[in-house]
């Protein structure tokens, strides 16, 4: 803040803080025998779970109330603008989870390639793969292939964009069983969660793990519903 005024913090902010505090848990709640399987040493399509199930709590009206203050009147935030908050949070999400998905399919389309060269031309590959996939036109991608560092600085990320939407569907569909019980704070739910995923590290695979926590595989509607891309009480009867 400028002289004399205070530091405030965004939602973006604060949702980070939350982000990266779920990545502490995972590190200072392990409790295996050996460094190389503790805490977040687990692969990548399952590191991120216990940092972004943790920023669910961000938009938890009681935890709003109690700490979303004003920082002149000290009045908790209003209920309307959290409502409002929420409806903001799916604007536009249809384009943006096509938009990722397509990158993240191309980006398995090229790294399924078996020739040891490249495409002559990657942009025309590119366009080749966005019309077999039935893109429109005016969605795009997030990243060209040309510049997309994730996949090209280091191997961190080839063939494993995906990453980031796959820990969304985890992470949506385990707050959910907080949901179903009844409470973001569910003690039943929270031992599960530590128990399976937060003190496990990788001594258990990631899939198994899950299973335990949640009593079944990880369904997608539960981000579908959180980004507004399905209709309220809509759920499929089998796992996804």
């Amino acid at each position: 803040g400028a002289a004399g005024e205070p530091t405030l913090l965004s939602l973006d902010d604060a949702r980070t803080l939350f982000h990266e505090f779920g990545h502490g848990l995972h590190g200072l709640l392990s409790n295996v025998t050996y460094k190389r399987l503790s805490g977040t040493q687990v692969l990548r399509d399952f590191v991120e779970l216990p940092s972004q199930i943790f920023e669910h709590w961000i938009t938890e009206p009681v935890v709003l109330q109690r700490h979303a203050r004003h920082w002149q009147t000290d009045a908790p935030m209003p209920l309307d603008l959290m409502q409002r908050m929420q409806r903001a949070s799916q604007f536009n999400q249809g384009f943006e989870t096509v938009r990722y998905t397509a990158s993240a399919l191309v980006d398995m389309a090229v790294h399924s390639l078996t020739d040891a060269e490249p495409p002559a031309d990657l942009c025309a590959f590119e366009t080749d793969v966005l019309r077999e996939l039935g893109l429109p036109h005016g969605v795009g991608l997030n990243h060209r292939l040309v510049h997309f560092q994730h996949l090209f600085a280091s191997a961190g990320y080839a063939a494993g964009y995906y990453v980031y939407l796959w820990a969304e569907v985890l992470d949506a569909d385990g707050y959910d069983a907080f949901v179903e019980a009844g409470s973001p704070f569910d003690a039943a739910v929270a031992q599960r969660l530590l128990k399976h995923v937060y003190s496990a590290g990788n001594t258990v695979e990631p899939k198994a793990a899950y299973v335990a926590f949640r009593g079944r595989e990880a369904r997608v509607e539960p981000l579908l519903r959180k980004r507004g891309l399905l209709v309220e009480g809509v759920d499929a009867k089998e796992p996804a």
